[in-house]
């Protein structure tokens, strides 16, 4: 049972990784006015649990803060990731 908590948080850190760099990555592209990553992909990232890393990379790169989409929706999201993370540990150990 604890495997499977593993992997999870596991998981959720590799997709925080990925999530932080392709934000990052994107700011960089926009300074140098090359070619963007399309926000679908960035909010789809966050969405496969990249949440907390494009937050990061959000707030700590100031990237992408004045879209409501992001500003908004990446909080929003992170509260529904966290509660769902918490659901499944919480099960795992009962």
């Amino acid at each position: 049972m604890y495997e499977l908590a593993a992997i999870l948080l596991i998981y959720y850190f590799i997709m925080s990784i990925v999530g932080y760099i392709s934000m990052a990555q994107d700011k960089q592209r926009a300074i140098k006015q090359m070619r963007r990553t399309p926000e679908k992909t960035l909010l789809g990232i966050a969405l496969l649990g990249g949440v907390f890393g494009s937050f990061l990379g959000m707030r700590i790169r100031r990237h992408k803060t004045k879209h409501l989409t992001f500003s908004l929706g990446l909080p929003v999201l992170m509260l529904v990731h966290l509660g769902l993370l918490l659901f499944i540990l919480g099960a795992i150990q009962a």
